[in-house]
């Protein structure tokens, strides 16, 4: 008889990740900040369970899109009221914020519900170099995930 595995709180270790996202490419950093932040890379991945890691990502200014998208793509927010519609592109939400663009890409591909909101708080984003989370001995991400240039 198989029995199903579900981790206990003390099987699971949540690891701190650094990742640079100087000069990558924003789709494809995301999709590997999002698989280490609900952790598919660990052997007792289980679903709706918190056993993913910690994320640092650092040079969010530095971060590149393909195509015109820095132009074409638009971020949306309305105050519900009548005309309250406020819109930006990619290129000026780069300038005023770099951290957002990627909070919002990685909000994309989590779930949208109370885990997704409590995964969220394990993305810290920096739109420079530095982290004040050095105490924490962060690994690159380049460590945990195989590489797919092959």
């Amino acid at each position: 008889m198989y029995k199903t595995f579900y981790p206990k709180a003390e099987d699971i270790s949540q690891d701190w990740v650094l990742v640079d996202a100087n000069d990558q490419t924003l789709g494809r950093l995301v999709t590997q900040i999002a698989t280490v932040m609900l952790g598919k890379h660990k052997p007792e991945f289980t679903p709706g369970v918190d056993v993913g890691d910690y994320v640092i990502v650092v040079n969010a200014k530095h971060i590149r899109v393909t195509g015109n998208k820095l132009d074409d793509k638009m971020y949306h927010r309305t105050s519900g009221r009548p005309g309250g519609l406020k819109s930006i592109n990619l290129r000026g939400l780069l300038e005023k914020n770099p951290a957002q663009v990627i909070e919002k890409a990685v909000w994309g591909m989590i779930p949208h519900n109370r885990y997704g909101r409590k995964l969220m708080k394990k993305l810290r984003v920096y739109a420079g170099p530095d982290h004040p989370h050095a105490a924490q001995n962060p690994k690159p991400i380049e460590d945990l995930l195989p590489s797919s240039e092959e």
